[in-house]
């Protein structure tokens, strides 16, 4: 069984019409999407309406819900005054330009999934099991993880959003972080996904380049900031920044 999953998607068509392609010329059993359509990227309609055209099994992000539900905030932790008043910015701006009729669809959006193939129990979320804005980084405390591999049911666990890439293994659960198609933070600009071969499991995580410059091109079009142009340039490697 192997899978393409993908994640933080964040408004960039380029990114996701490149993913989609290199996805549709490789042998996936199936293909799944980890959330946060929306936010940061000038195309939050276009993103999800080829979500919907695809017809891509994918569970809400923080973004989604904050959109869907045209709450003010989006569950996003920022570091540092300007970078949370450009996050505002972005939500304003998202939520005021995504239809009504994509707004219903994130808010049905699933908050987990859950497979099994090769006698591997899969679980699939945004964030954590536990909540679906809590950042799993790769540096999180062991005991952290420790703690989900005790109670979250499953041999594999995949997630997304803190759009930096990659596995680890504690107490025979592997975890696996599969990056950002339209927002990477690991100072590689490319779009990323992870192709995931449950037999092993064995996974790997895909780069695919894309015309950056007409995403960026689109944010600057915008009322968006335009410091979003530059962070999906330089792969978030441009400037400090919080985490979203």
């Amino acid at each position: 069984m192997r899978l393409a999953i993908y994640s933080d998607v964040h408004g960039n068509l380029p990114a996701l019409e490149a993913v989609l392609e290199d996805i549709r010329r490789q042998p996936f059993d199936a293909v799944y999407c980890l959330g946060d359509l929306v936010g940061y990227g000038a195309s939050p309609n276009e993103v999800v309406d080829r979500i919907r055209q695809e017809r891509t099994p994918t569970i809400t992000g923080n973004y989604d819900d904050g959109v869907g539900y045209d709450r003010d905030e989006c569950g996003c932790a920022y570091r540092e005054d300007d970078e949370r008043a450009r996050g505002q910015r972005s939500l304003e701006w998202t939520k005021a330009c995504t239809t009504h009729e994509n707004k219903a669809f994130l808010r049905a959006l699933p908050s987990e999934i859950r497979l099994e193939a090769d006698g591997k129990r899969v679980l699939l979320v945004h964030g954590s099991p536990r909540k679906m804005n809590e950042y799993l980084f790769e540096d999180r405390p062991l005991s952290s993880f420790e703690r989900l591999a005790a109670s979250s049911k499953a041999d594999v666990i995949v997630f997304g959003h803190t759009h930096k890439p990659y596995t680890k293994v504690v107490d025979d659960v592997l975890f696996v972080n599969v990056g950002s198609v339209g927002k990477p933070k690991d100072g590689d600009w490319r779009a990323c996904y992870a192709a995931i071969d449950l037999s092993g499991p064995k996974v790997t995580f895909v780069r695919v380049e894309y015309d950056v410059r007409r995403a960026a091109a689109a944010i600057r079009e915008t009322d968006l900031p335009h410091e979003f142009a530059t962070d999906i340039e330089t792969g978030g490697a441009a400037r400090p920044s919080g985490v979203a």
